[in-house]
C-alpha cells in the first residue's frame, strides 16, 4: 500500500504527527541555542584564559553553529509541510 492509497484520514495523522514532531525539535533547539548561547556569554564574562577555556568556547561555538543550522533545516521543513 503506497502514501496514495491510505485514507486521506490517516495521511493527514501523519502529517500532524511529523509536523508535531518537527515543532518539538524546533523547540527543543531554541532550548539549546539559549543554553549554549549563555554558556558562551558567561566564557567571555570570566576573566581566565586558558587552555581549557578556550577548547570549551570553541566546542560551544561548534555546537551551537550545528544547532543553529538544524533550526533553520527544521524551520525550512516546518514551512514546507504546513498547509497554506
Amino acid at each position: 500500500m503506497t502514501e496514495n492509497d491510505k485514507p486521506a484520514e490517516e495521511r493527514d495523522a501523519a502529517v500532524g504527527i511529523d509536523q508535531e514532531l518537527v515543532l518539538e525539535g524546533i523547540n527543543q533547539l531554541v532550548s539549546e541555542i539559549r543554553v549554549l548561547e549563555t554558556w558562551l556569554q558567561e566564557l567571555e564574562e570570566s576573566s581566565e584564559e586558558d587552555s581549557d577555556k578556550l577548547a570549551a568556547r570553541k566546542s560551544y561555538d561548534d555546537m551551537l553553529r550545528s544547532r543553529r543550522e538544524m533550526l533553520d533545516a527544521l524551520n525550512k521543513h516546518s514551512e514546507k509541510s504546513s498547509p497554506h
